[in-house]
């Protein structure tokens, strides 16, 4: 046999990624002293928090929304938790139900045999970290648990002229804090969670951002009188069809934020929850953006036209001058890459839904 190539049978289920929704399944699996497996790309839990994640993001839901099963936030942490917070948090829940994920290796195909009724799940370790031989695994399971999230690539469209732009260029998840980008013209790409926290976090280092909003967006208030708006949101549904919820909420959007279209973002004209259930879009959970949007300290701009060395020109005609660019432009999973169901590449959902601010 190849000295860099293994087997190994798991009398139990095979659970790809660490995140969130990776450690509640391992949890559950645990409490129940059920055998597992858990597959990690990167060298920590929840990387995305740890190491694709700006230093001022917090919880946009309040902390009991957001708490994995079995092991409840500390009572002293606020109602938004912080970055750090959430990580320490993770970190703990991992240590309390002994979670020892398998780090440093990445799915490479994931496939049912029909013949044997196994999956067969094939790994690369890194070089370090991990068995730390740069080997390949190949895992034999009864069943395989997806755990890798909707955010595991980034996203960066294609727009004309983006190579011959000449000054910073990156996309959210390497964005740490604005102060770098002191004094600076910077246009952020995206108007979803991510670009209105990018946005207002430039704002607060003394940069100048300009946000482009090219499609329509719902944007809330994340409290009305001094509630969650989502927490508000769940009790109606409870009472009240969706679709009346939804004009509620627009309507106390409305009364909180004000008229969005003056400021040049329009509003969907599904409502707020029904578009994230149908088409997965998150409204914006507003924290302050929106007063800078109002004082124009953030300058909003329609889509890019195309990009030359320090300057955007826009659908509208206007040009603006500009020293970088964010994108704050999502991600998608990778699943589809590696996940094969019936020789053929398919989509695989999450258990729970993912930490996402797009």
């Amino acid at each position: 046999m190849d000295p860099l190539r293994r087997c190994v049978w798991v009398n139990g289920p095979v659970v790809v990624g660490a995140g969130p929704s990776g450690l509640a399944v391992a949890a559950g699996l645990k409490s129940r002293d059920v055998p597992f497996v858990i597959l990690e790309r990167a060298d920590c839990i929840a990387s995305l928090w740890q190491k694709r994640t700006y230093d001022r993001l917090k919880l946009h839901l309040p902390k009991q929304f957001c708490q994995l099963p079995g092991l409840p936030f500390p009572a002293d942490y606020p109602e938004y938790p912080s970055r750090g917070q959430f990580i320490r948090y993770l970190e703990d829940y991992a240590e309390n139900f002994g979670i020892e994920p398998r780090f440093n290796e990445r799915v490479e195909s994931a496939a049912y045999d029909e013949g044997c009724g196994f999956w067969r799940v094939t790994t690369t370790c890194a070089g370090s970290g991990g068995d730390g031989c740069g080997c390949e695994v190949e895992y034999i399971c009864q069943w395989l648990v997806v755990a890798t999230g909707e955010n595991a690539e980034a996203v960066v469209p294609e727009i004309q002229g983006l190579v011959d732009f000449d000054g910073e260029v990156m996309h959210a998840c390497d964005y740490k804090s604005g102060e770098n980008f002191r004094g600076k013209k910077v246009l952020v790409v995206g108007c979803g969670n991510s670009g209105m926290e990018v946005s207002l976090d430039l704002c607060n280092h003394d940069a100048e951002p300009a946000m482009v909003v090219r499609n329509s967006v719902h944007v809330l208030p994340r409290e009305i009188l001094g509630k969650s708006t989502f927490e508000l949101a769940m009790l109606m549904l409870k009472l009240l069809p969706l679709w009346f919820v939804d004009k509620i909420l627009v309507l106390l959007a409305w009364l909180t934020i004000g008229n969005l279209e003056k400021l040049g973002i329009k509003r969907p004209s599904m409502g707020p929850l029904e578009l994230k259930n149908t088409h997965g879009k998150t409204p914006v959970l507003d924290i302050g953006a929106m007063e800078k949007i109002k004082s124009r300290e953030i300058k909003i701009v329609p889509g890019i036209q195309k990009l030359s060395s320090r300057r955007a020109e826009f659908v509208n005609g206007e040009t603006l001058k500009i020293d970088a660019v964010i994108f704050a432009t999502g991600y998608k999973s990778n699943v589809p890459t590696w996940l094969q169901v019936g020789n053929k590449k398919q989509t695989a959902t999450n258990p729970l839904p993912p930490q996402s601010n797009d």
